[in-house]
């Protein structure tokens, strides 16, 4: 059994009328399923009793957390069919899958990008500092697929990471959706976690604390009834940043219906995909573009609308 540690907090005034779990996942850094399995064990208590997750906290409160340390690193997986699209002495691009996530949560998950990553490149699991990582300099959303890039030193991975923070990544998906559309647009709306919905994010009120800067550009490649195949790029990094964006501005993505996109049973997923990464090589520092080619199912899916495919996706299908 893995050690564990008590955590103990005391709720200050700026922090009054937080969710306890919300609180807990801040304080901790902990991912939404880890917090989950927290209070489904009644590892959290305020003012020593166990607390339910939506518990609202009052100033003064104590808050108790028995968090068993976990081993976080990420077990290789020699079953993950890996797509690589770049690989060099600093890097590793490869295409995520739809369905699958990009790291473990759990000690000793597999079936994600990482496991894969360091079952080839076992240099990757020292890269990042976080081991779980595997190396990974960001990561997408399990349903969303397409490119992402991990690093072979922790090197490379600094610098990738201090690239995405300084906004010199050039992040663009392809995007599916429904509704009213100009043919392009900057949407600039900031986001914040949903206060009863951990899971997902909305636009951020006035003003509101928690929000997150978020801005996105889109481009309408394409057209047919109510259907537009856009380009978006993303010049910030939020969670379900294109997803909430999109949806925001009356167009959400087909599939995605936690935020309102039109059901697609004949696609199975939403229709989301990384379609691009540009960036400068951390050590050749020349300019980087990887490109991913659409699944098969999101190809299908175009066709069977009658919409073109993106200038280019049949040369991508083919490198």
């Amino acid at each position: 059994m893995n050690p564990s540690k008590l955590h103990t907090f005391t709720v200050d005034a700026a922090k009054a009328g937080q969710r306890v779990d919300l609180f807990v996942g801040e304080a901790l850094s902990l991912s939404r399923a880890r917090l989950k399995r927290l209070f489904e064990s009644g590892a959290v208590k305020v003012n020593g009793r166990p607390a339910k997750k939506g518990l609202t906290l009052v100033a003064g409160q104590s808050v108790a957390v028995v968090l068993e340390e976990e081993t976080r690193e990420a077990l290789p997986d020699e079953d993950f069919p890996l797509t690589v699209l770049h690989e060099d002495s600093a890097l590793v691009f490869v295409d995520k899958p739809a369905g699958r996530p990009s790291h473990p949560l759990q000690s000793g998950e597999t079936g994600t990008v990482a496991n894969a990553l360091v079952a080839r490149f076992p240099e990757c699991a020292q890269a990042s500092v976080d081991p779980r990582e595997g190396g990974l300099c960001h990561r997408l959303d399990v349903e969303t697929s397409g490119v992402v890039v991990a690093a072979r030193t922790r090197s490379a991975w600094n610098t990738v990471r201090d690239a995405f923070s300084e906004r010199a990544v050039d992040k663009r998906y392809l995007a599916l959706v429904t509704g009213p559309l100009v043919d392009e647009g900057d949407i600039d709306l900031p986001l914040r976690h949903h206060p009863r919905h951990p899971d997902r994010v909305e636009p951020a009120p006035h003003g509101a604390e928690d929000a997150r800067e978020a801005m996105s550009r889109f481009r309408v490649l394409s057209r047919v009834g109510e259907h537009s195949l856009v380009e978006v790029r993303i010049l910030t990094g939020v969670l379900h940043q294109v997803r909430a964006h999109m949806a925001g501005i009356g167009a959400p993505i087909v599939g995605d219906t936690l935020y309102g996109g039109r059901e697609a049973p004949e696609l199975g997923r939403f229709f989301l995909h990384a379609r691009a990464l540009g960036l400068a090589h951390p050590e050749s520092k020349k300019p980087l573009h990887v490109t991913s080619p659409l699944p098969p199912e999101l190809r299908a899916e175009l066709e069977r609308l009658g919409l073109p495919l993106p200038r280019g996706e049949k040369e991508a299908a083919t490198e």
